[in-house]
């Protein structure tokens, strides 16, 4: 490993690290079949450079464990003091690399999140020093760099360096068109404020309405904890929103596979727009016998899956209609590009989960990049959108007629108020000390 300095004569001189964590679960705000009392928490890293930038980054969790994610981002600290964040497709392979990091994996799970962060932390960093959004940042950069940035080692049966560099090339005409286009009509967005489990038929009953009001095309609903309490509230969003409108539904990998397609099969008569996370993450063969069983509702999955490999499994399996990525699961921004490439090979839209503590503001530029880099097209691809803690941030999500406005403020859009850290920093915080 080395620390020597690179382009722009800078160097990461510092490296902060905060178990940041909000107390949602009061509210049931991000209550699901699977996870009922979510306190939604980041894993929080700052990059600090010589001359005065910083980069931030973190990795999204929904509570207890925040303090070991927090301590495996730590374990990274070596490979970013005295480098810069020039040459991004090496360090992330570095960090990926590192053999005994590595054996806690391998490419999966606490460590593989860490670095999630501090990739995300770094191109957060490379984005304000060039004075860009991320999105746009990457949307100029040529098809070769991006290639550069990708990690093709277990993909090559499935997209080869080749084919991803044909793959951006071929999306090259009209680029500029399509990079204005987002700064005026930004990005389609779908609604899951009104779905959660814990919230009650009247707060549902006025969520949809609301989410109507504000020009989103598509709602979420939580399901899977009692089938009778499904049909229920699923009857309450198609009576306020109507027999047309897209209502996908989130199990939150509650079921087996037989219990799946017996589940969703209830759930037809209501039409819903897709069933995510009908099992476990890692049950490629799983997902593949639901598809089949459930015909014709559209299996979506994605925000637990732990890396480009199972993905890949998943749509050479045909298993999901729908890929959904996770800004801060997978190895950060350069593992979900190539997870990108992956999905436009096999034709599968890509419609990112962001329920969550920041995942809106990172995962919006990994959507318009895909749109103006990779697949030249919004047709079937929303991101999901939750109404609660961008206050927190510093270029917070904005939502304008049920769409996403295409960030401006240069950066990944990753950085937390000061104050905010510190006031829910755990267990120190005063939000925590006074509960």
């Amino acid at each position: 490993m080395t620390t020597t300095q690179g382009a722009g004569s800078y160097r990461i001189v510092a490296m902060e690290t905060h178990d940041v964590r909000f107390p949602t679960s009061r509210e049931l705000d991000g209550s699901d079949a699977m996870n009922p009392d979510p306190d939604y928490s980041a894993a929080y890293v700052v990059l600090r450079t010589d001359d005065g930038y910083a980069g931030h980054g973190f990795a999204f969790t929904i509570g207890r464990g925040n303090d070991v994610q927090t301590g495996a981002i730590s374990a990274l600290e070596p490979y970013v003091i005295g480098r810069d964040a020039e040459d991004l497709g090496a360090l992330y392979k570095e960090m990926v690399y590192d053999s005994q990091l590595r054996w806690l994996g391998p490419e999966k799970g606490v460590m593989h999140m860490a670095i999630s962060a501090v990739v995300n932390a770094l191109w957060d960093l490379k984005a304000k020093r060039a004075g860009k959004p991320l999105w746009l940042l990457l949307a100029e950069m040529t098809p070769e760099e991006i290639v550069e940035l990708v990690d093709f080692r277990y993909l090559s049966d499935a997209l080869t360096p080749d084919e991803a560099l044909q793959i951006l090339k071929n999306a090259e005409s009209g680029k500029r068109e399509r990079i204005e286009h987002l700064k005026s009509a930004g990005y389609p967005a779908y609604t899951t404020s009104p779905g959660w489990l814990g919230y009650d038929d009247d707060k549902l009953r006025r969520l949809c309405q609301e989410a109507l009001d504000q020009g989103f095309g598509q709602i979420k609903l939580k399901v899977g904890a009692d089938l009778a309490d499904d049909v229920r509230r699923f009857t309450v969003a198609r009576e306020v929103c109507g027999p047309d409108y897209p209502i996908a539904v989130d199990a939150n990998q509650r079921w087996d596979v037989a219990s799946a397609i017996e589940w969703v099969t209830a759930l037809k008569p209501f039409g819903p727009h897709w069933v995510e996370e009908p099992t476990s993450p890692d049950d490629v063969l799983g997902h593949a016998a639901i598809a089949e069983g459930i015909k014709p509702v559209p299996v979506a999955t994605g925000e637990h899956v732990q890396n480009r490999v199972v993905f890949k499994q998943l749509l050479q399996a045909g298993a999901i209609s729908y890929l959904q990525i996770d800004s801060a699961r997978v190895g950060g921004v350069n593992e979900n590009i190539a997870i990108l490439l992956l999905a436009a090979r096999f034709g599968v839209p890509v419609c990112p989960h962001a329920g969550g503590v920041g995942l809106c503001e990172l995962v919006q530029h990994l959507s318009m990049f895909d749109y103006v880099s990779v697949t030249g097209t919004m047709e079937n691809r929303v991101i999901e959108y939750v109404d609660h803690l961008h206050e927190h941030f510093t270029d917070p999500v904005v939502i304008e007629n049920g769409r996403y406005r295409a960030p401006s403020a240069p950066g990944f859009s990753s950085e937390m108020h000061a104050e905010s850290i510190a006031a829910h920093t755990y267990p120190g915080g005063e939000v925590w000390r006074n509960t």
